[in-house]
């Protein structure tokens, strides 16, 4: 079966957390995307929710699909975000941000009363640091900034860190955010002390943010062959 069938039915179990008349924070990937056509459906059905979109791309899919959308900034409760990850471990930690949108989606999964997160079965490791981990950085000195990031991987376990500037497609310019940031990418093969990397990182001038949540889902949904299995802290 296709990791599509899987984030599929992933997609789908996570409908279960969602209510009428919640206000829900919409993420941003692939996994999240096929979230939000489904939920589009829904709505198509009867279904009345306010949607809060992490990214420009998803806003635009909302609307698409017949969502109703607000700012995060006019509504007084998120009660449900449902978002993707690119590496979840055994302790619910994450890393997000292969799409470039971790800053928006951790702001708005922050301020929900819950965090519903959504993988196929490659998303699931035993460490945390496989896939890059992504750092969001103003552009003004990145260079030294990336130089800190480089030391603070170093200094918390991390003996053959590597540090890029992400690109756009054509490998010319810098990928911007939504917010206007680089994305500085950081091969680290594995992570050995996430949270504690994560206030290294929080506390060097020029990282806006980056892309380990830790202490934010409450709910894993794993998509499989035939279902999803649902695992909740």
């Amino acid at each position: 079966m296709s990791t599509a069938q899987q984030k599929a039915n992933a997609a789908a179990a996570a409908l279960d957390y969602v209510s009428d008349g919640m206000t829900v924070g919409l993420g941003s990937g692939s996994t999240a995307e096929v979230f939000v056509s489904k939920l589009g459906e829904q709505v198509r059905d009867g279904l009345n929710i306010v949607g809060i979109p992490t990214s420009e791309q998803t806003a635009k899919l909302a609307e698409e699909a017949g969502i109703t959308l607000k700012e995060i900034d006019h509504v007084d409760r998120v009660h449900v975000t449902v978002d993707g990850a690119d590496e979840v471990d055994g302790r619910f930690q994450l890393v997000k941000g292969g799409g470039g949108c971790l800053l928006r989606e951790k702001i708005i999964a922050h301020a929900s009363d819950l965090m519903v997160v959504i993988v196929d079965e490659t998303k699931l490791k035993a460490q945390l640091g496989d896939f890059p981990l992504p750092v969001e950085v103003d552009p003004f000195a990145f260079t030294i900034t990336a130089k800190k990031i480089y030391d603070a991987l170093r200094a918390s376990g991390i003996p053959h860190a590597d540090v890029n500037l992400r690109r756009r497609g054509d490998g010319l310019e810098p990928f911007l955010t939504d917010g206007g940031h680089y994305i500085l990418d950081c091969s680290c093969e594995a992570i050995p002390d996430a949270a504690g990397l994560a206030d290294r990182l929080l506390h060097i001038p020029g990282v806006i943010d980056h892309g380990l949540f830790i202490g934010l889902a409450r709910v894993v949904i794993v998509g499989e062959d035939r279902g999803a299995r649902v695992m909740e802290l």
